[in-house]
């Protein structure tokens, strides 16, 4: 591994099933240390680009290198820089906890007291030493997602892929995992890159890449992104979307869409233009509300449609 490489570095990646691109010349790079999420609905391409940094499946085009390794050509030098965590859990939940990490250290050739040494670090920071004899079976979903972690990080990878890494957990056992998962950034000097759709997790990022049907459509820090959309974001209910928007469009020059039913207005000093809308246009604004911009409103200017699929219109 070299010390100078990108952790991830994705240039112009392409995945084709049939006709349709489920990846279209997607670039990314990741530096050593960070946290980057992949934030996008489902359909968007996320989780293929995770297949691929996975190394589970060949793009049709461009290259991924995972520490200077392609992950096609040096698969499995690859494969020793990274620790998986899937969406679908992938433990026996018949074994207990320590007996799971020991059949995923002799997958990787750690045994004998490197391996007993190594679970017993892993599972005491994730706090679940004294559970290292109970079936998997018994743990929560958190406990479970906890062990999931532990296998993925056994081998001492420089990467740690996490594919949705909250799904199934309630919100406290959530921030409970974005807690460990920060400190393990700092104790394993680890780099993390996962895929969400939720808001709140793409926050914890240093980083973000946007995906909208296989493009990244935009990157940056969390706050970066916020920042661009400007002003404040305006929200109207009303029974006549496609008409008040025109007429607001025409008396005030404003650029108005439609989201998730509701129109949607960025504006400077959003709750002094709320009431002058009220004004000119009587009994027909159900509800308004106004609100500083959102990583949903970053998805939304940059592709005019919600995060969950419900198009919008200028």
């Amino acid at each position: 591994m070299s010390v100078t490489s990108a952790a991830v570095d994705v240039e112009r990646l392409s995945r084709r099933f049939g006709l349709r691109a489920a990846l279209d010349e997607a670039s990314l790079r990741v530096e050593p240390g960070e946290v980057v999420g992949l934030l996008g609905p489902n359909g968007s391409g996320k989780t293929t680009l995770f297949r691929i940094l996975a190394t589970l499946l060949a793009p049709s085009g461009g290259t991924a290198r995972i520490f200077g390794f392609d992950v096609v050509r040096e698969a499995h030098a690859a494969r020793r820089c990274f620790g998986v965590v899937f969406q679908n859990p992938s433990l026996d939940k018949m074994l207990t906890a320590a007996e799971n990490l020991r059949c995923q250290g002799r997958l990787y050739g750690v045994s004998g007291a490197a391996l007993a040494e190594r679970s017993q670090q892993l599972l005491t920071r994730l706090a679940l030493w004294d559970r290292r004899d109970d079936r998997i079976a018994a743990f929560s979903g958190g406990m479970a997602r906890r062990v999931e972690i532990a296998k993925g990080l056994l081998h001492r990878p420089g990467l740690l892929l996490l594919d949705e890494p909250s799904t199934g957990l309630d919100p406290g056992a959530r921030r409970d995992l974005w807690d460990l998962l920060d400190e393990l950034r700092r104790g394993e000097s680890m780099t993390i890159l996962f895929t969400t759709h939720l808001m709140e997790e793409a926050d914890r990022a240093d980083r973000l890449a946007i995906l909208d049907r296989g493009r990244v459509v935009a990157a940056g820090a969390p706050e970066s992104l916020k920042s661009a959309v400007g002003g404040d974001v305006i929200r109207i209910r009303t029974g006549e979307p496609a008409a008040l928007r025109d007429e607001i469009a025409a008396r005030f020059g404003a650029t108005v869409t439609i989201s998730d039913g509701q129109l949607r207005i960025e504006r400077p000093r959003g709750h002094e233009f709320i009431p002058q809308l009220i004004e000119a246009f009587p009994g027909r604004i159900e509800a308004a509300s106004v609100g500083k911009p959102t990583l949903e409103d970053v998805f939304i200017r940059a592709t005019g449609h919600g995060l969950y699929g419900t198009e919008g219109a200028a």
